[in-house]
């Protein structure tokens, strides 16, 4: 495929992926995490080496790591955007260590899942698309098991109930989960 017909076609992929984030985002109570989902998708070092490798049916990040073993994109990507479960990793004692993520940016990753689904499948998408895709891999046995649990739970609801049921009540979860942190964190003397 041409270069300058790569560069469209990624560019119109993240832009409609970023927009589906956001109504979702929007639809859970969290809006401003929907505006600056994934903007550094736009930046040099993911832009770039995902246009060399874009096919459209899939993440440009998995044919890098397939033929070089890892991902120049994928590591910029995952260091600097808090939705997703690898950010969420520290060395203590000595070990790697996978941390419980936050409810908001869990709620995000859920709100990404879906839509990455729904861009990808096309017509082909279902409630259960991001409930089979999660399923299909194995991220669940590295991530903090809270997080992998609520991560399963919340994909098995959207594809019993649908999506809109399910983030009508992410969005009441979101609002308690702030007043508590705002408060854990006032209790800490921080606030």
């Amino acid at each position: 495929m041409p270069y300058f017909k790569r560069l469209f076609l990624h560019l119109h992929t993240v832009d409609t992926h970023r927009y589906e984030v956001m109504k979702n985002c929007f639809a859970c109570g969290i809006p401003l995490a929907g505006i600056r989902h994934d903007l550094s998708k736009y930046s040099p070092a993911e832009f770039n080496v995902s246009v060399r490798y874009f096919q459209g049916t899939r993440s440009p990040y998995m044919y890098e790591k397939e033929h070089f073993g890892y991902s120049e994109g994928w590591l910029h990507h995952k260091g600097r955007n808090r939705h997703h479960w690898e950010y969420w990793y520290d060395m203590i004692d000595g070990k790697w260590v996978p941390l419980e993520m936050p409810f908001d940016c869990l709620v995000e990753m859920v709100c990404d899942r879906v839509a990455a689904c729904k861009v990808y499948q096309k017509e082909k998408y279902t409630d259960a698309s991001a409930l089979e895709y999660y399923l299909s891999r194995n991220d669940r046995f590295y991530m903090h098991e809270k997080t992998a649990a609520a991560l399963e739970a919340i994909l098995r609801d959207i594809a019993k109930r649908g999506e809109k049921a399910v983030f009508a009540d992410l969005k009441k979860q979101v609002a308690e989960y702030r007043i508590a942190h705002k408060a854990k964190v006032k209790s800490l003397g921080h606030g």
